[in-house]
């Protein structure tokens, strides 16, 4: 399975993944998913949000076991994010048929649409839809760097946008949601524990900034005649670093876009996208707050208007406890440790039970081409993951 879905969505020259949603590449692995779920004889559907489904028994029988993760990348992402757990959730699925086991609950695999978001710039937009955490016209506003929204995306790919909205007969037919995912950190790689559980998600959000300065000559303006946004700007990144360290938290401007992007032309506008993460919300609040006015401030000095605007948040996560509990038992005590990764089985929580198993990876790196995970790791992560499958559908 690994080596059939490793060329997908591959760029040659960087050998990160495109996997964008609604795209050739996004069909080709979607593809691949069928055709998993259609060699092992499983009913196979795709549900109103595009998500993609693989059940193994009734899928109206109700308190399904679920597992399963995306196939999207970031730019030029690696390997194991996402795709880790749909591969291992077919061969934990493989393991229980090669034991016999018999299930007393419908199982299934999913593979959750546009997860990323790095094509409309909104995460987990499949399971959110699902959810009913994205409003169906909220979802219509969304559109990629060329101007084509996501209803027109789906359509484009061959799918209903107009079927989009929240799913909550689907979501109560689910007695538990347990996501494998390669570790996005270093806390299991110092440990003897190839796999751990995840305690929680961090709260985390996007915020965009709008900085607004003046297009001018590059040769001909002087210094002290400028409004340069591009100062502002790279003020406000070395701002949301230091702030972020004090606070213990996380802050990252991984995006930008500038106009009219010329080399010998002051900018107009420069447009930044923080990331931010923190261990609660109340210390995310005041970093963001803390950035905001750091880019202000500057921006007063440089003749320069900002605005900031809030395009995503999502809450602290507390993985159920008794779920959590569970699999750690079922696991003979593993590690479990929080992640400041956001996830689709986050978006879940709230309307599911559920869990997080991670895989140990031996460098931390992620959403880079360089993120990986031993080939004994990633056998010891589909072990645990049927061990808990079952645990949680066959007794």
């Amino acid at each position: 399975m690994w080596r059939d879905l490793a060329p997908l969505g591959r760029d040659t020259s960087t050998q990160g993944y495109r996997r964008y949603a609604w795209t050739a590449a996004d069909a080709d692995c979607r593809a691949w998913f069928r055709d998993q779920a259609e060699t092992r004889g499983l009913g196979y559907e795709v549900d109103r949000n595009g998500n993609q489904w693989a059940w193994l028994g009734d899928p109206g029988a109700g308190d399904a076991v679920v597992t399963g993760s995306h196939l999207d990348s970031v730019p030029d992402g690696g390997a194991f994010d996402g795709p880790l757990g749909v591969v291992s959730s077919f061969a934990a699925l493989d393991e229980l048929r090669a034991r016999g086991a018999e299930l007393a609950k419908p199982l299934a695999i999913v593979n959750f649409g546009d997860e990323e978001g790095a094509r409309f710039g909104l995460a987990c937009v499949g399971s959110r839809l699902t959810a009913g955490q994205l409003s169906v016209d909220q979802a219509h506003t969304l559109r990629d760097a060329d101007g084509i929204s996501l209803p027109r995306a789906m359509e484009r790919a061959g799918y209903d946008p107009d079927a989009i909205g929240p799913d909550p007969e689907r979501l109560a037919g689910i007695g538990a949601f347990v996501e494998l995912h390669v570790e996005q950190g270093r806390a299991l790689a110092d440990t003897d524990a190839p796999v751990g559980v995840a305690s929680a998600i961090w709260p985390h959000g996007r915020w965009r900034f709008d900085f607004h300065g003046e297009a001018n000559h590059a040769g001909t303006t002087r210094l002290e005649d400028r409004r340069d946004p591009m100062l502002t700007y790279a003020n406000t990144v070395l701002a949301a670093r230091k702030k972020a360290r004090l606070a213990g938290a996380l802050a990252t401007f991984g995006k930008v876009g500038v106009e009219p992007n010329g080399v010998n032309a002051i900018a107009s506008l420069v447009r930044g996208w923080l990331d931010s993460r923190a261990a609660d919300e109340k210390t995310l609040a005041a970093v963001v707050e803390e950035i905001e006015r750091a880019a202000v401030e500057r921006g007063e000095r440089d003749g320069v208007t900002v605005r900031v605007t809030r395009e995503s948040f999502t809450s602290v996560v507390e993985f159920a406890h008794e779920l959590r509990d569970r699999l750690s038992g079922l696991l003979g005590g593993v590690p479990v440790l929080p992640t400041g990764a956001g996830h689709d089985a986050g978006i879940l929580s709230a309307s599911v039970p559920t869990a997080m198993l991670f895989v140990r990876n031996p460098t931390g790196v992620s959403h880079s081409p360089a993120e990986t995970a031993g080939e004994d790791d990633c056998l010891a992560g589909v072990a645990a993951l049927a061990q808990v499958l079952e645990g949680l559908a066959c007794h």
